[in-house]
């Protein structure tokens, strides 16, 4: 989805957050449990916005009908190299019904859920603030 792209690219969390349903489904990489709604969502991505240093995406891939989307990226967490995948699925609205994102290596995916944990209150802390 080029919108979304180019507001990650911008570092530009409220248009990232402005293409999210009400309803998206997020799920995480290191998280069993996917989250749902817009508030945790859009925290989340503000949480990832300081985790990750020297994203670019690196490849987009769309389906023909417009729905389905696949950015590969590239970032850094720390010191670990990491490489992603931000899947998207768009509702009958036009808007992010669906995210989810895989990384690799394990190492990666460690630091990170490290690095995400250790803002987790404050994560959820900002999602109970936008949910009223």
């Amino acid at each position: 989805m080029r919108a979304f792209r180019e507001a990650v690219e911008a570092l530009d969390p409220d248009a990232a957050e402005a293409l999210l349903a009400p309803d998206v489904v997020f799920t995480s990489p290191v998280v069993f449990k996917p989250y749902t709604g817009k508030p945790i969502t859009a925290a989340i991505l503000r949480a990832v916005f300081g985790v990750f240093e020297d994203f670019r995406y690196v490849r987009e891939i769309n389906d023909e009908n417009g729905r389905d989307h696949a950015l590969v990226f590239t970032a850094r967490v720390g010191d670990r190299e990491i490489d992603g995948c931000d899947f998207i699925h768009v509702d009958d609205n036009g808007l992010i019904g669906e995210l989810t994102v895989m990384v690799r290596p394990l190492s990666a995916a460690q630091a990170l859920a490290a690095a995400m944990g250790a803002q987790f209150e404050r994560i959820a802390e900002e999602a109970r603030a936008r949910s009223v």
